[in-house]
């Protein structure tokens, strides 16, 4: 039986002007973004589809989901205390890019999220700017594991130290990401443009909709604002 609070956020979903010269009708593709954001991959979502009488690509289901990508709003500007920053290598078309993450230690929401076609100082001072320009970072400390992000603290004037324990956080998030990447993709192709959008989109999902389990089903943002 389907989740009544999918339901309800699906008839919500249904009434955004994003959506208001697609072919297909509003509650349908609703619908389907609201499955992706539960847990489908694109396959199981075409295939639920298929067997309520609607055929559609897995191409045509993965472009409903970019006219969310200007009604989503972005979390409120944080003021984080302990700031864990790392990066992971992924491949997009058969090439190495390197995805920088930052997540607020004592919240867990997600920060940030960037893709670069190289790593070293200047994409982490690329990165850390970027943070700093979104959200208040005067009395953050950063946790680090790299010299080069050392380097693009102090070139930013940030705070920040060597740390392998209290980073576990965004350890777990890059692993519950590459989860989510091998759900959905056997492997990423297309522009690193399109796998930004798709990063922003998890991350909005990751901070406002998933349900986590340690906190007692509520999703992050939920525990942040009450």
């Amino acid at each position: 039986m389907l989740n009544q609070e999918l339901l309800r956020e699906t008839l919500e979903t249904a009434n955004l002007e994003c959506w208001e010269r697609e072919g297909t009708a509003t509650p349908v593709r609703a619908f389907a973004v609201r499955l992706h954001q539960a847990g489908c991959s694109l396959r199981e979502t075409t295939t639920v589809f298929a067997e309520l009488g609607v055929e559609r690509s897995h191409g045509a289901v993965w472009n409903w989901m970019d006219p969310l990508a200007d009604s989503r709003h972005d979390p409120p500007e944080a003021q984080p205390k302990r700031v864990a920053v790392d990066e992971t290598a992924v491949t997009i078309n058969s090439e190495w890019s390197w995805l920088c993450a930052a997540i607020d230690l004592d919240t867990n929401l997600i920060l940030g999220v960037a893709l670069f076609g190289r790593h070293g100082t200047d994409p982490a001072a690329a990165f850390l700017h970027g943070l700093r320009e979104k959200h208040d970072l005067s009395d953050a400390t950063f946790l680090v594991d790299q010299f080069g992000y050392r380097t693009a603290l102090s070139r930013l004037g940030l705070s920040g130290r060597f740390d392998y324990t209290d980073r576990n956080p965004i350890e777990k998030w890059f692993h519950t990401l590459k989860m989510r990447i091998d759900r959905f993709h056997t492997s990423w192709v297309g522009s690193r443009s399109s796998v930004r959008e798709w990063l922003e989109r998890f991350m909005h999902y990751y901070n406002r909709q998933k349900p986590h389990q340690a906190l007692d089903g509520k999703t992050l943002i939920e525990v942040v604002q009450n």
